[in-house]
């Protein structure tokens, strides 16, 4: 056997390990997990996450995972709580301290805390027998399978466990609490995320920036709306100033002759395409390409169906989607 397949055997083993300790903790979740979700739901403050080594690692990230999914969370070291840090406890909190082995000696000072103020503690642990579970409130045991080095040496289906019992805690408390994607934007404002949960209304044109004539005004006007604005079209407007119509480049094209002479409702496409400020971008790109066309005007359906605003394809290629 080359090197190339004894790596690919180990790393096939380890996913296949994983995946299938993954299966027996899902079956061995029970009413424990409900209690744990309802103690972070009664909850007036914020839960506090700490662990150490790789419990401190898969720690961090749940503490992540909560904040921005609507429960607000922290991460606090053990270690540093024991110098300072459990000054950050308060009253209303819960905590959530997790060991493998449920002995770590750093813990110590944080679950004495905790029972002395009378803190709610969530203990997340293989050994339901450990000093960590029988001080704790609520249990969260996730199953002692080994790990997936053979040895019991390097932590990899555990802290796997532990990762996906975190994960399952924060997507059932934003299933709960009816989180929705635009409140997750607004935790995830940066980057490919924040792009894909942008709302149209965060990436218009607005204003005095929109391509407006109304229905009698002169083509020999309206064109040098469209030139003036650059988004090569113009939004026609009602009398009651709804958006009736959009002149576009092939609008102008059908009626060349004669051009100067008409008025913009003679030349404008009725009943134009558009979206609502409120929609996710995305819908706007997946309407635009659909319609193979670059730009949409944003109507409010609720506000007389008046033009808002002008999405152009360009404005959310900058913004990442596409």
């Amino acid at each position: 056997m080359t090197d190339t397949e004894k790596f690919l055997v180990t790393a096939r083993q380890v996913i296949t390990d994983e995946a299938s300790a993954l299966n027996t903790l899902a079956e061995s979740l029970d009413g424990r997990f409900a209690d744990a979700v309802q103690l972070i739901l009664q909850a007036k403050g914020r839960i506090i996450i700490s662990g150490i080594g790789k419990s401190g690692h898969i720690g961090h990230k749940i503490a992540a995972t909560l904040a921005s999914t609507g429960t607000p969370a922290y991460f606090v070291h053990p270690a540093e709580a024991s110098h300072g840090d459990l000054g950050m406890l308060s009253e209303g909190d819960v905590v959530l301290a997790i060991s493998n082995s449920g002995e770590a000696p750093e813990l110590a000072n944080l679950l004495i805390f905790t029972r002395r103020f009378g803190i709610p503690l969530i203990g997340l642990s293989s050994k339901m027998d450990s000093t960590l579970m029988k001080q704790a409130d609520v249990h969260l045991q996730i199953p002692s399978l080994g790990e997936a080095c053979g040895f019991g040496m390097v932590p990899s289906i555990s802290t796997t466990l532990t990762l996906a019992i975190g994960d399952a805690l924060a997507i059932a408390l934003m299933k709960h609490r009816d989180f929705r994607p635009e409140n997750f934007r607004d935790f995830h404002p940066g980057g490919k995320l924040g792009a894909q949960l942008s709302k149209v209304r965060d990436l218009m044109h607005a204003r005095d920036a929109l391509p407006l004539v109304t229905e009698d005004t002169p083509m020999s006007d309206a064109l040098i709306e469209i030139s003036q604005k650059g988004f090569g079209v113009a939004g026609v407007t009602s009398a009651d100033g709804a958006l009736a119509g959009i002149i576009t480049d092939g609008d102008l094209r059908r009626h060349m002759d004669g051009l100067l002479d008409k008025s913009a409702a003679e030349v404008m496409t009725a009943s134009p395409a558009s979206i609502a400020p409120g929609a996710m971008a995305q819908e706007a790109v997946a309407v635009m390409n659909q319609r193979k066309i670059t730009c949409l005007f944003v109507v409010d359906p609720d506000n007389g169906g008046k033009a808002e605003g002008l999405l152009h394809i360009h404005d959310c290629l900058r913004a990442g989607l596409g």
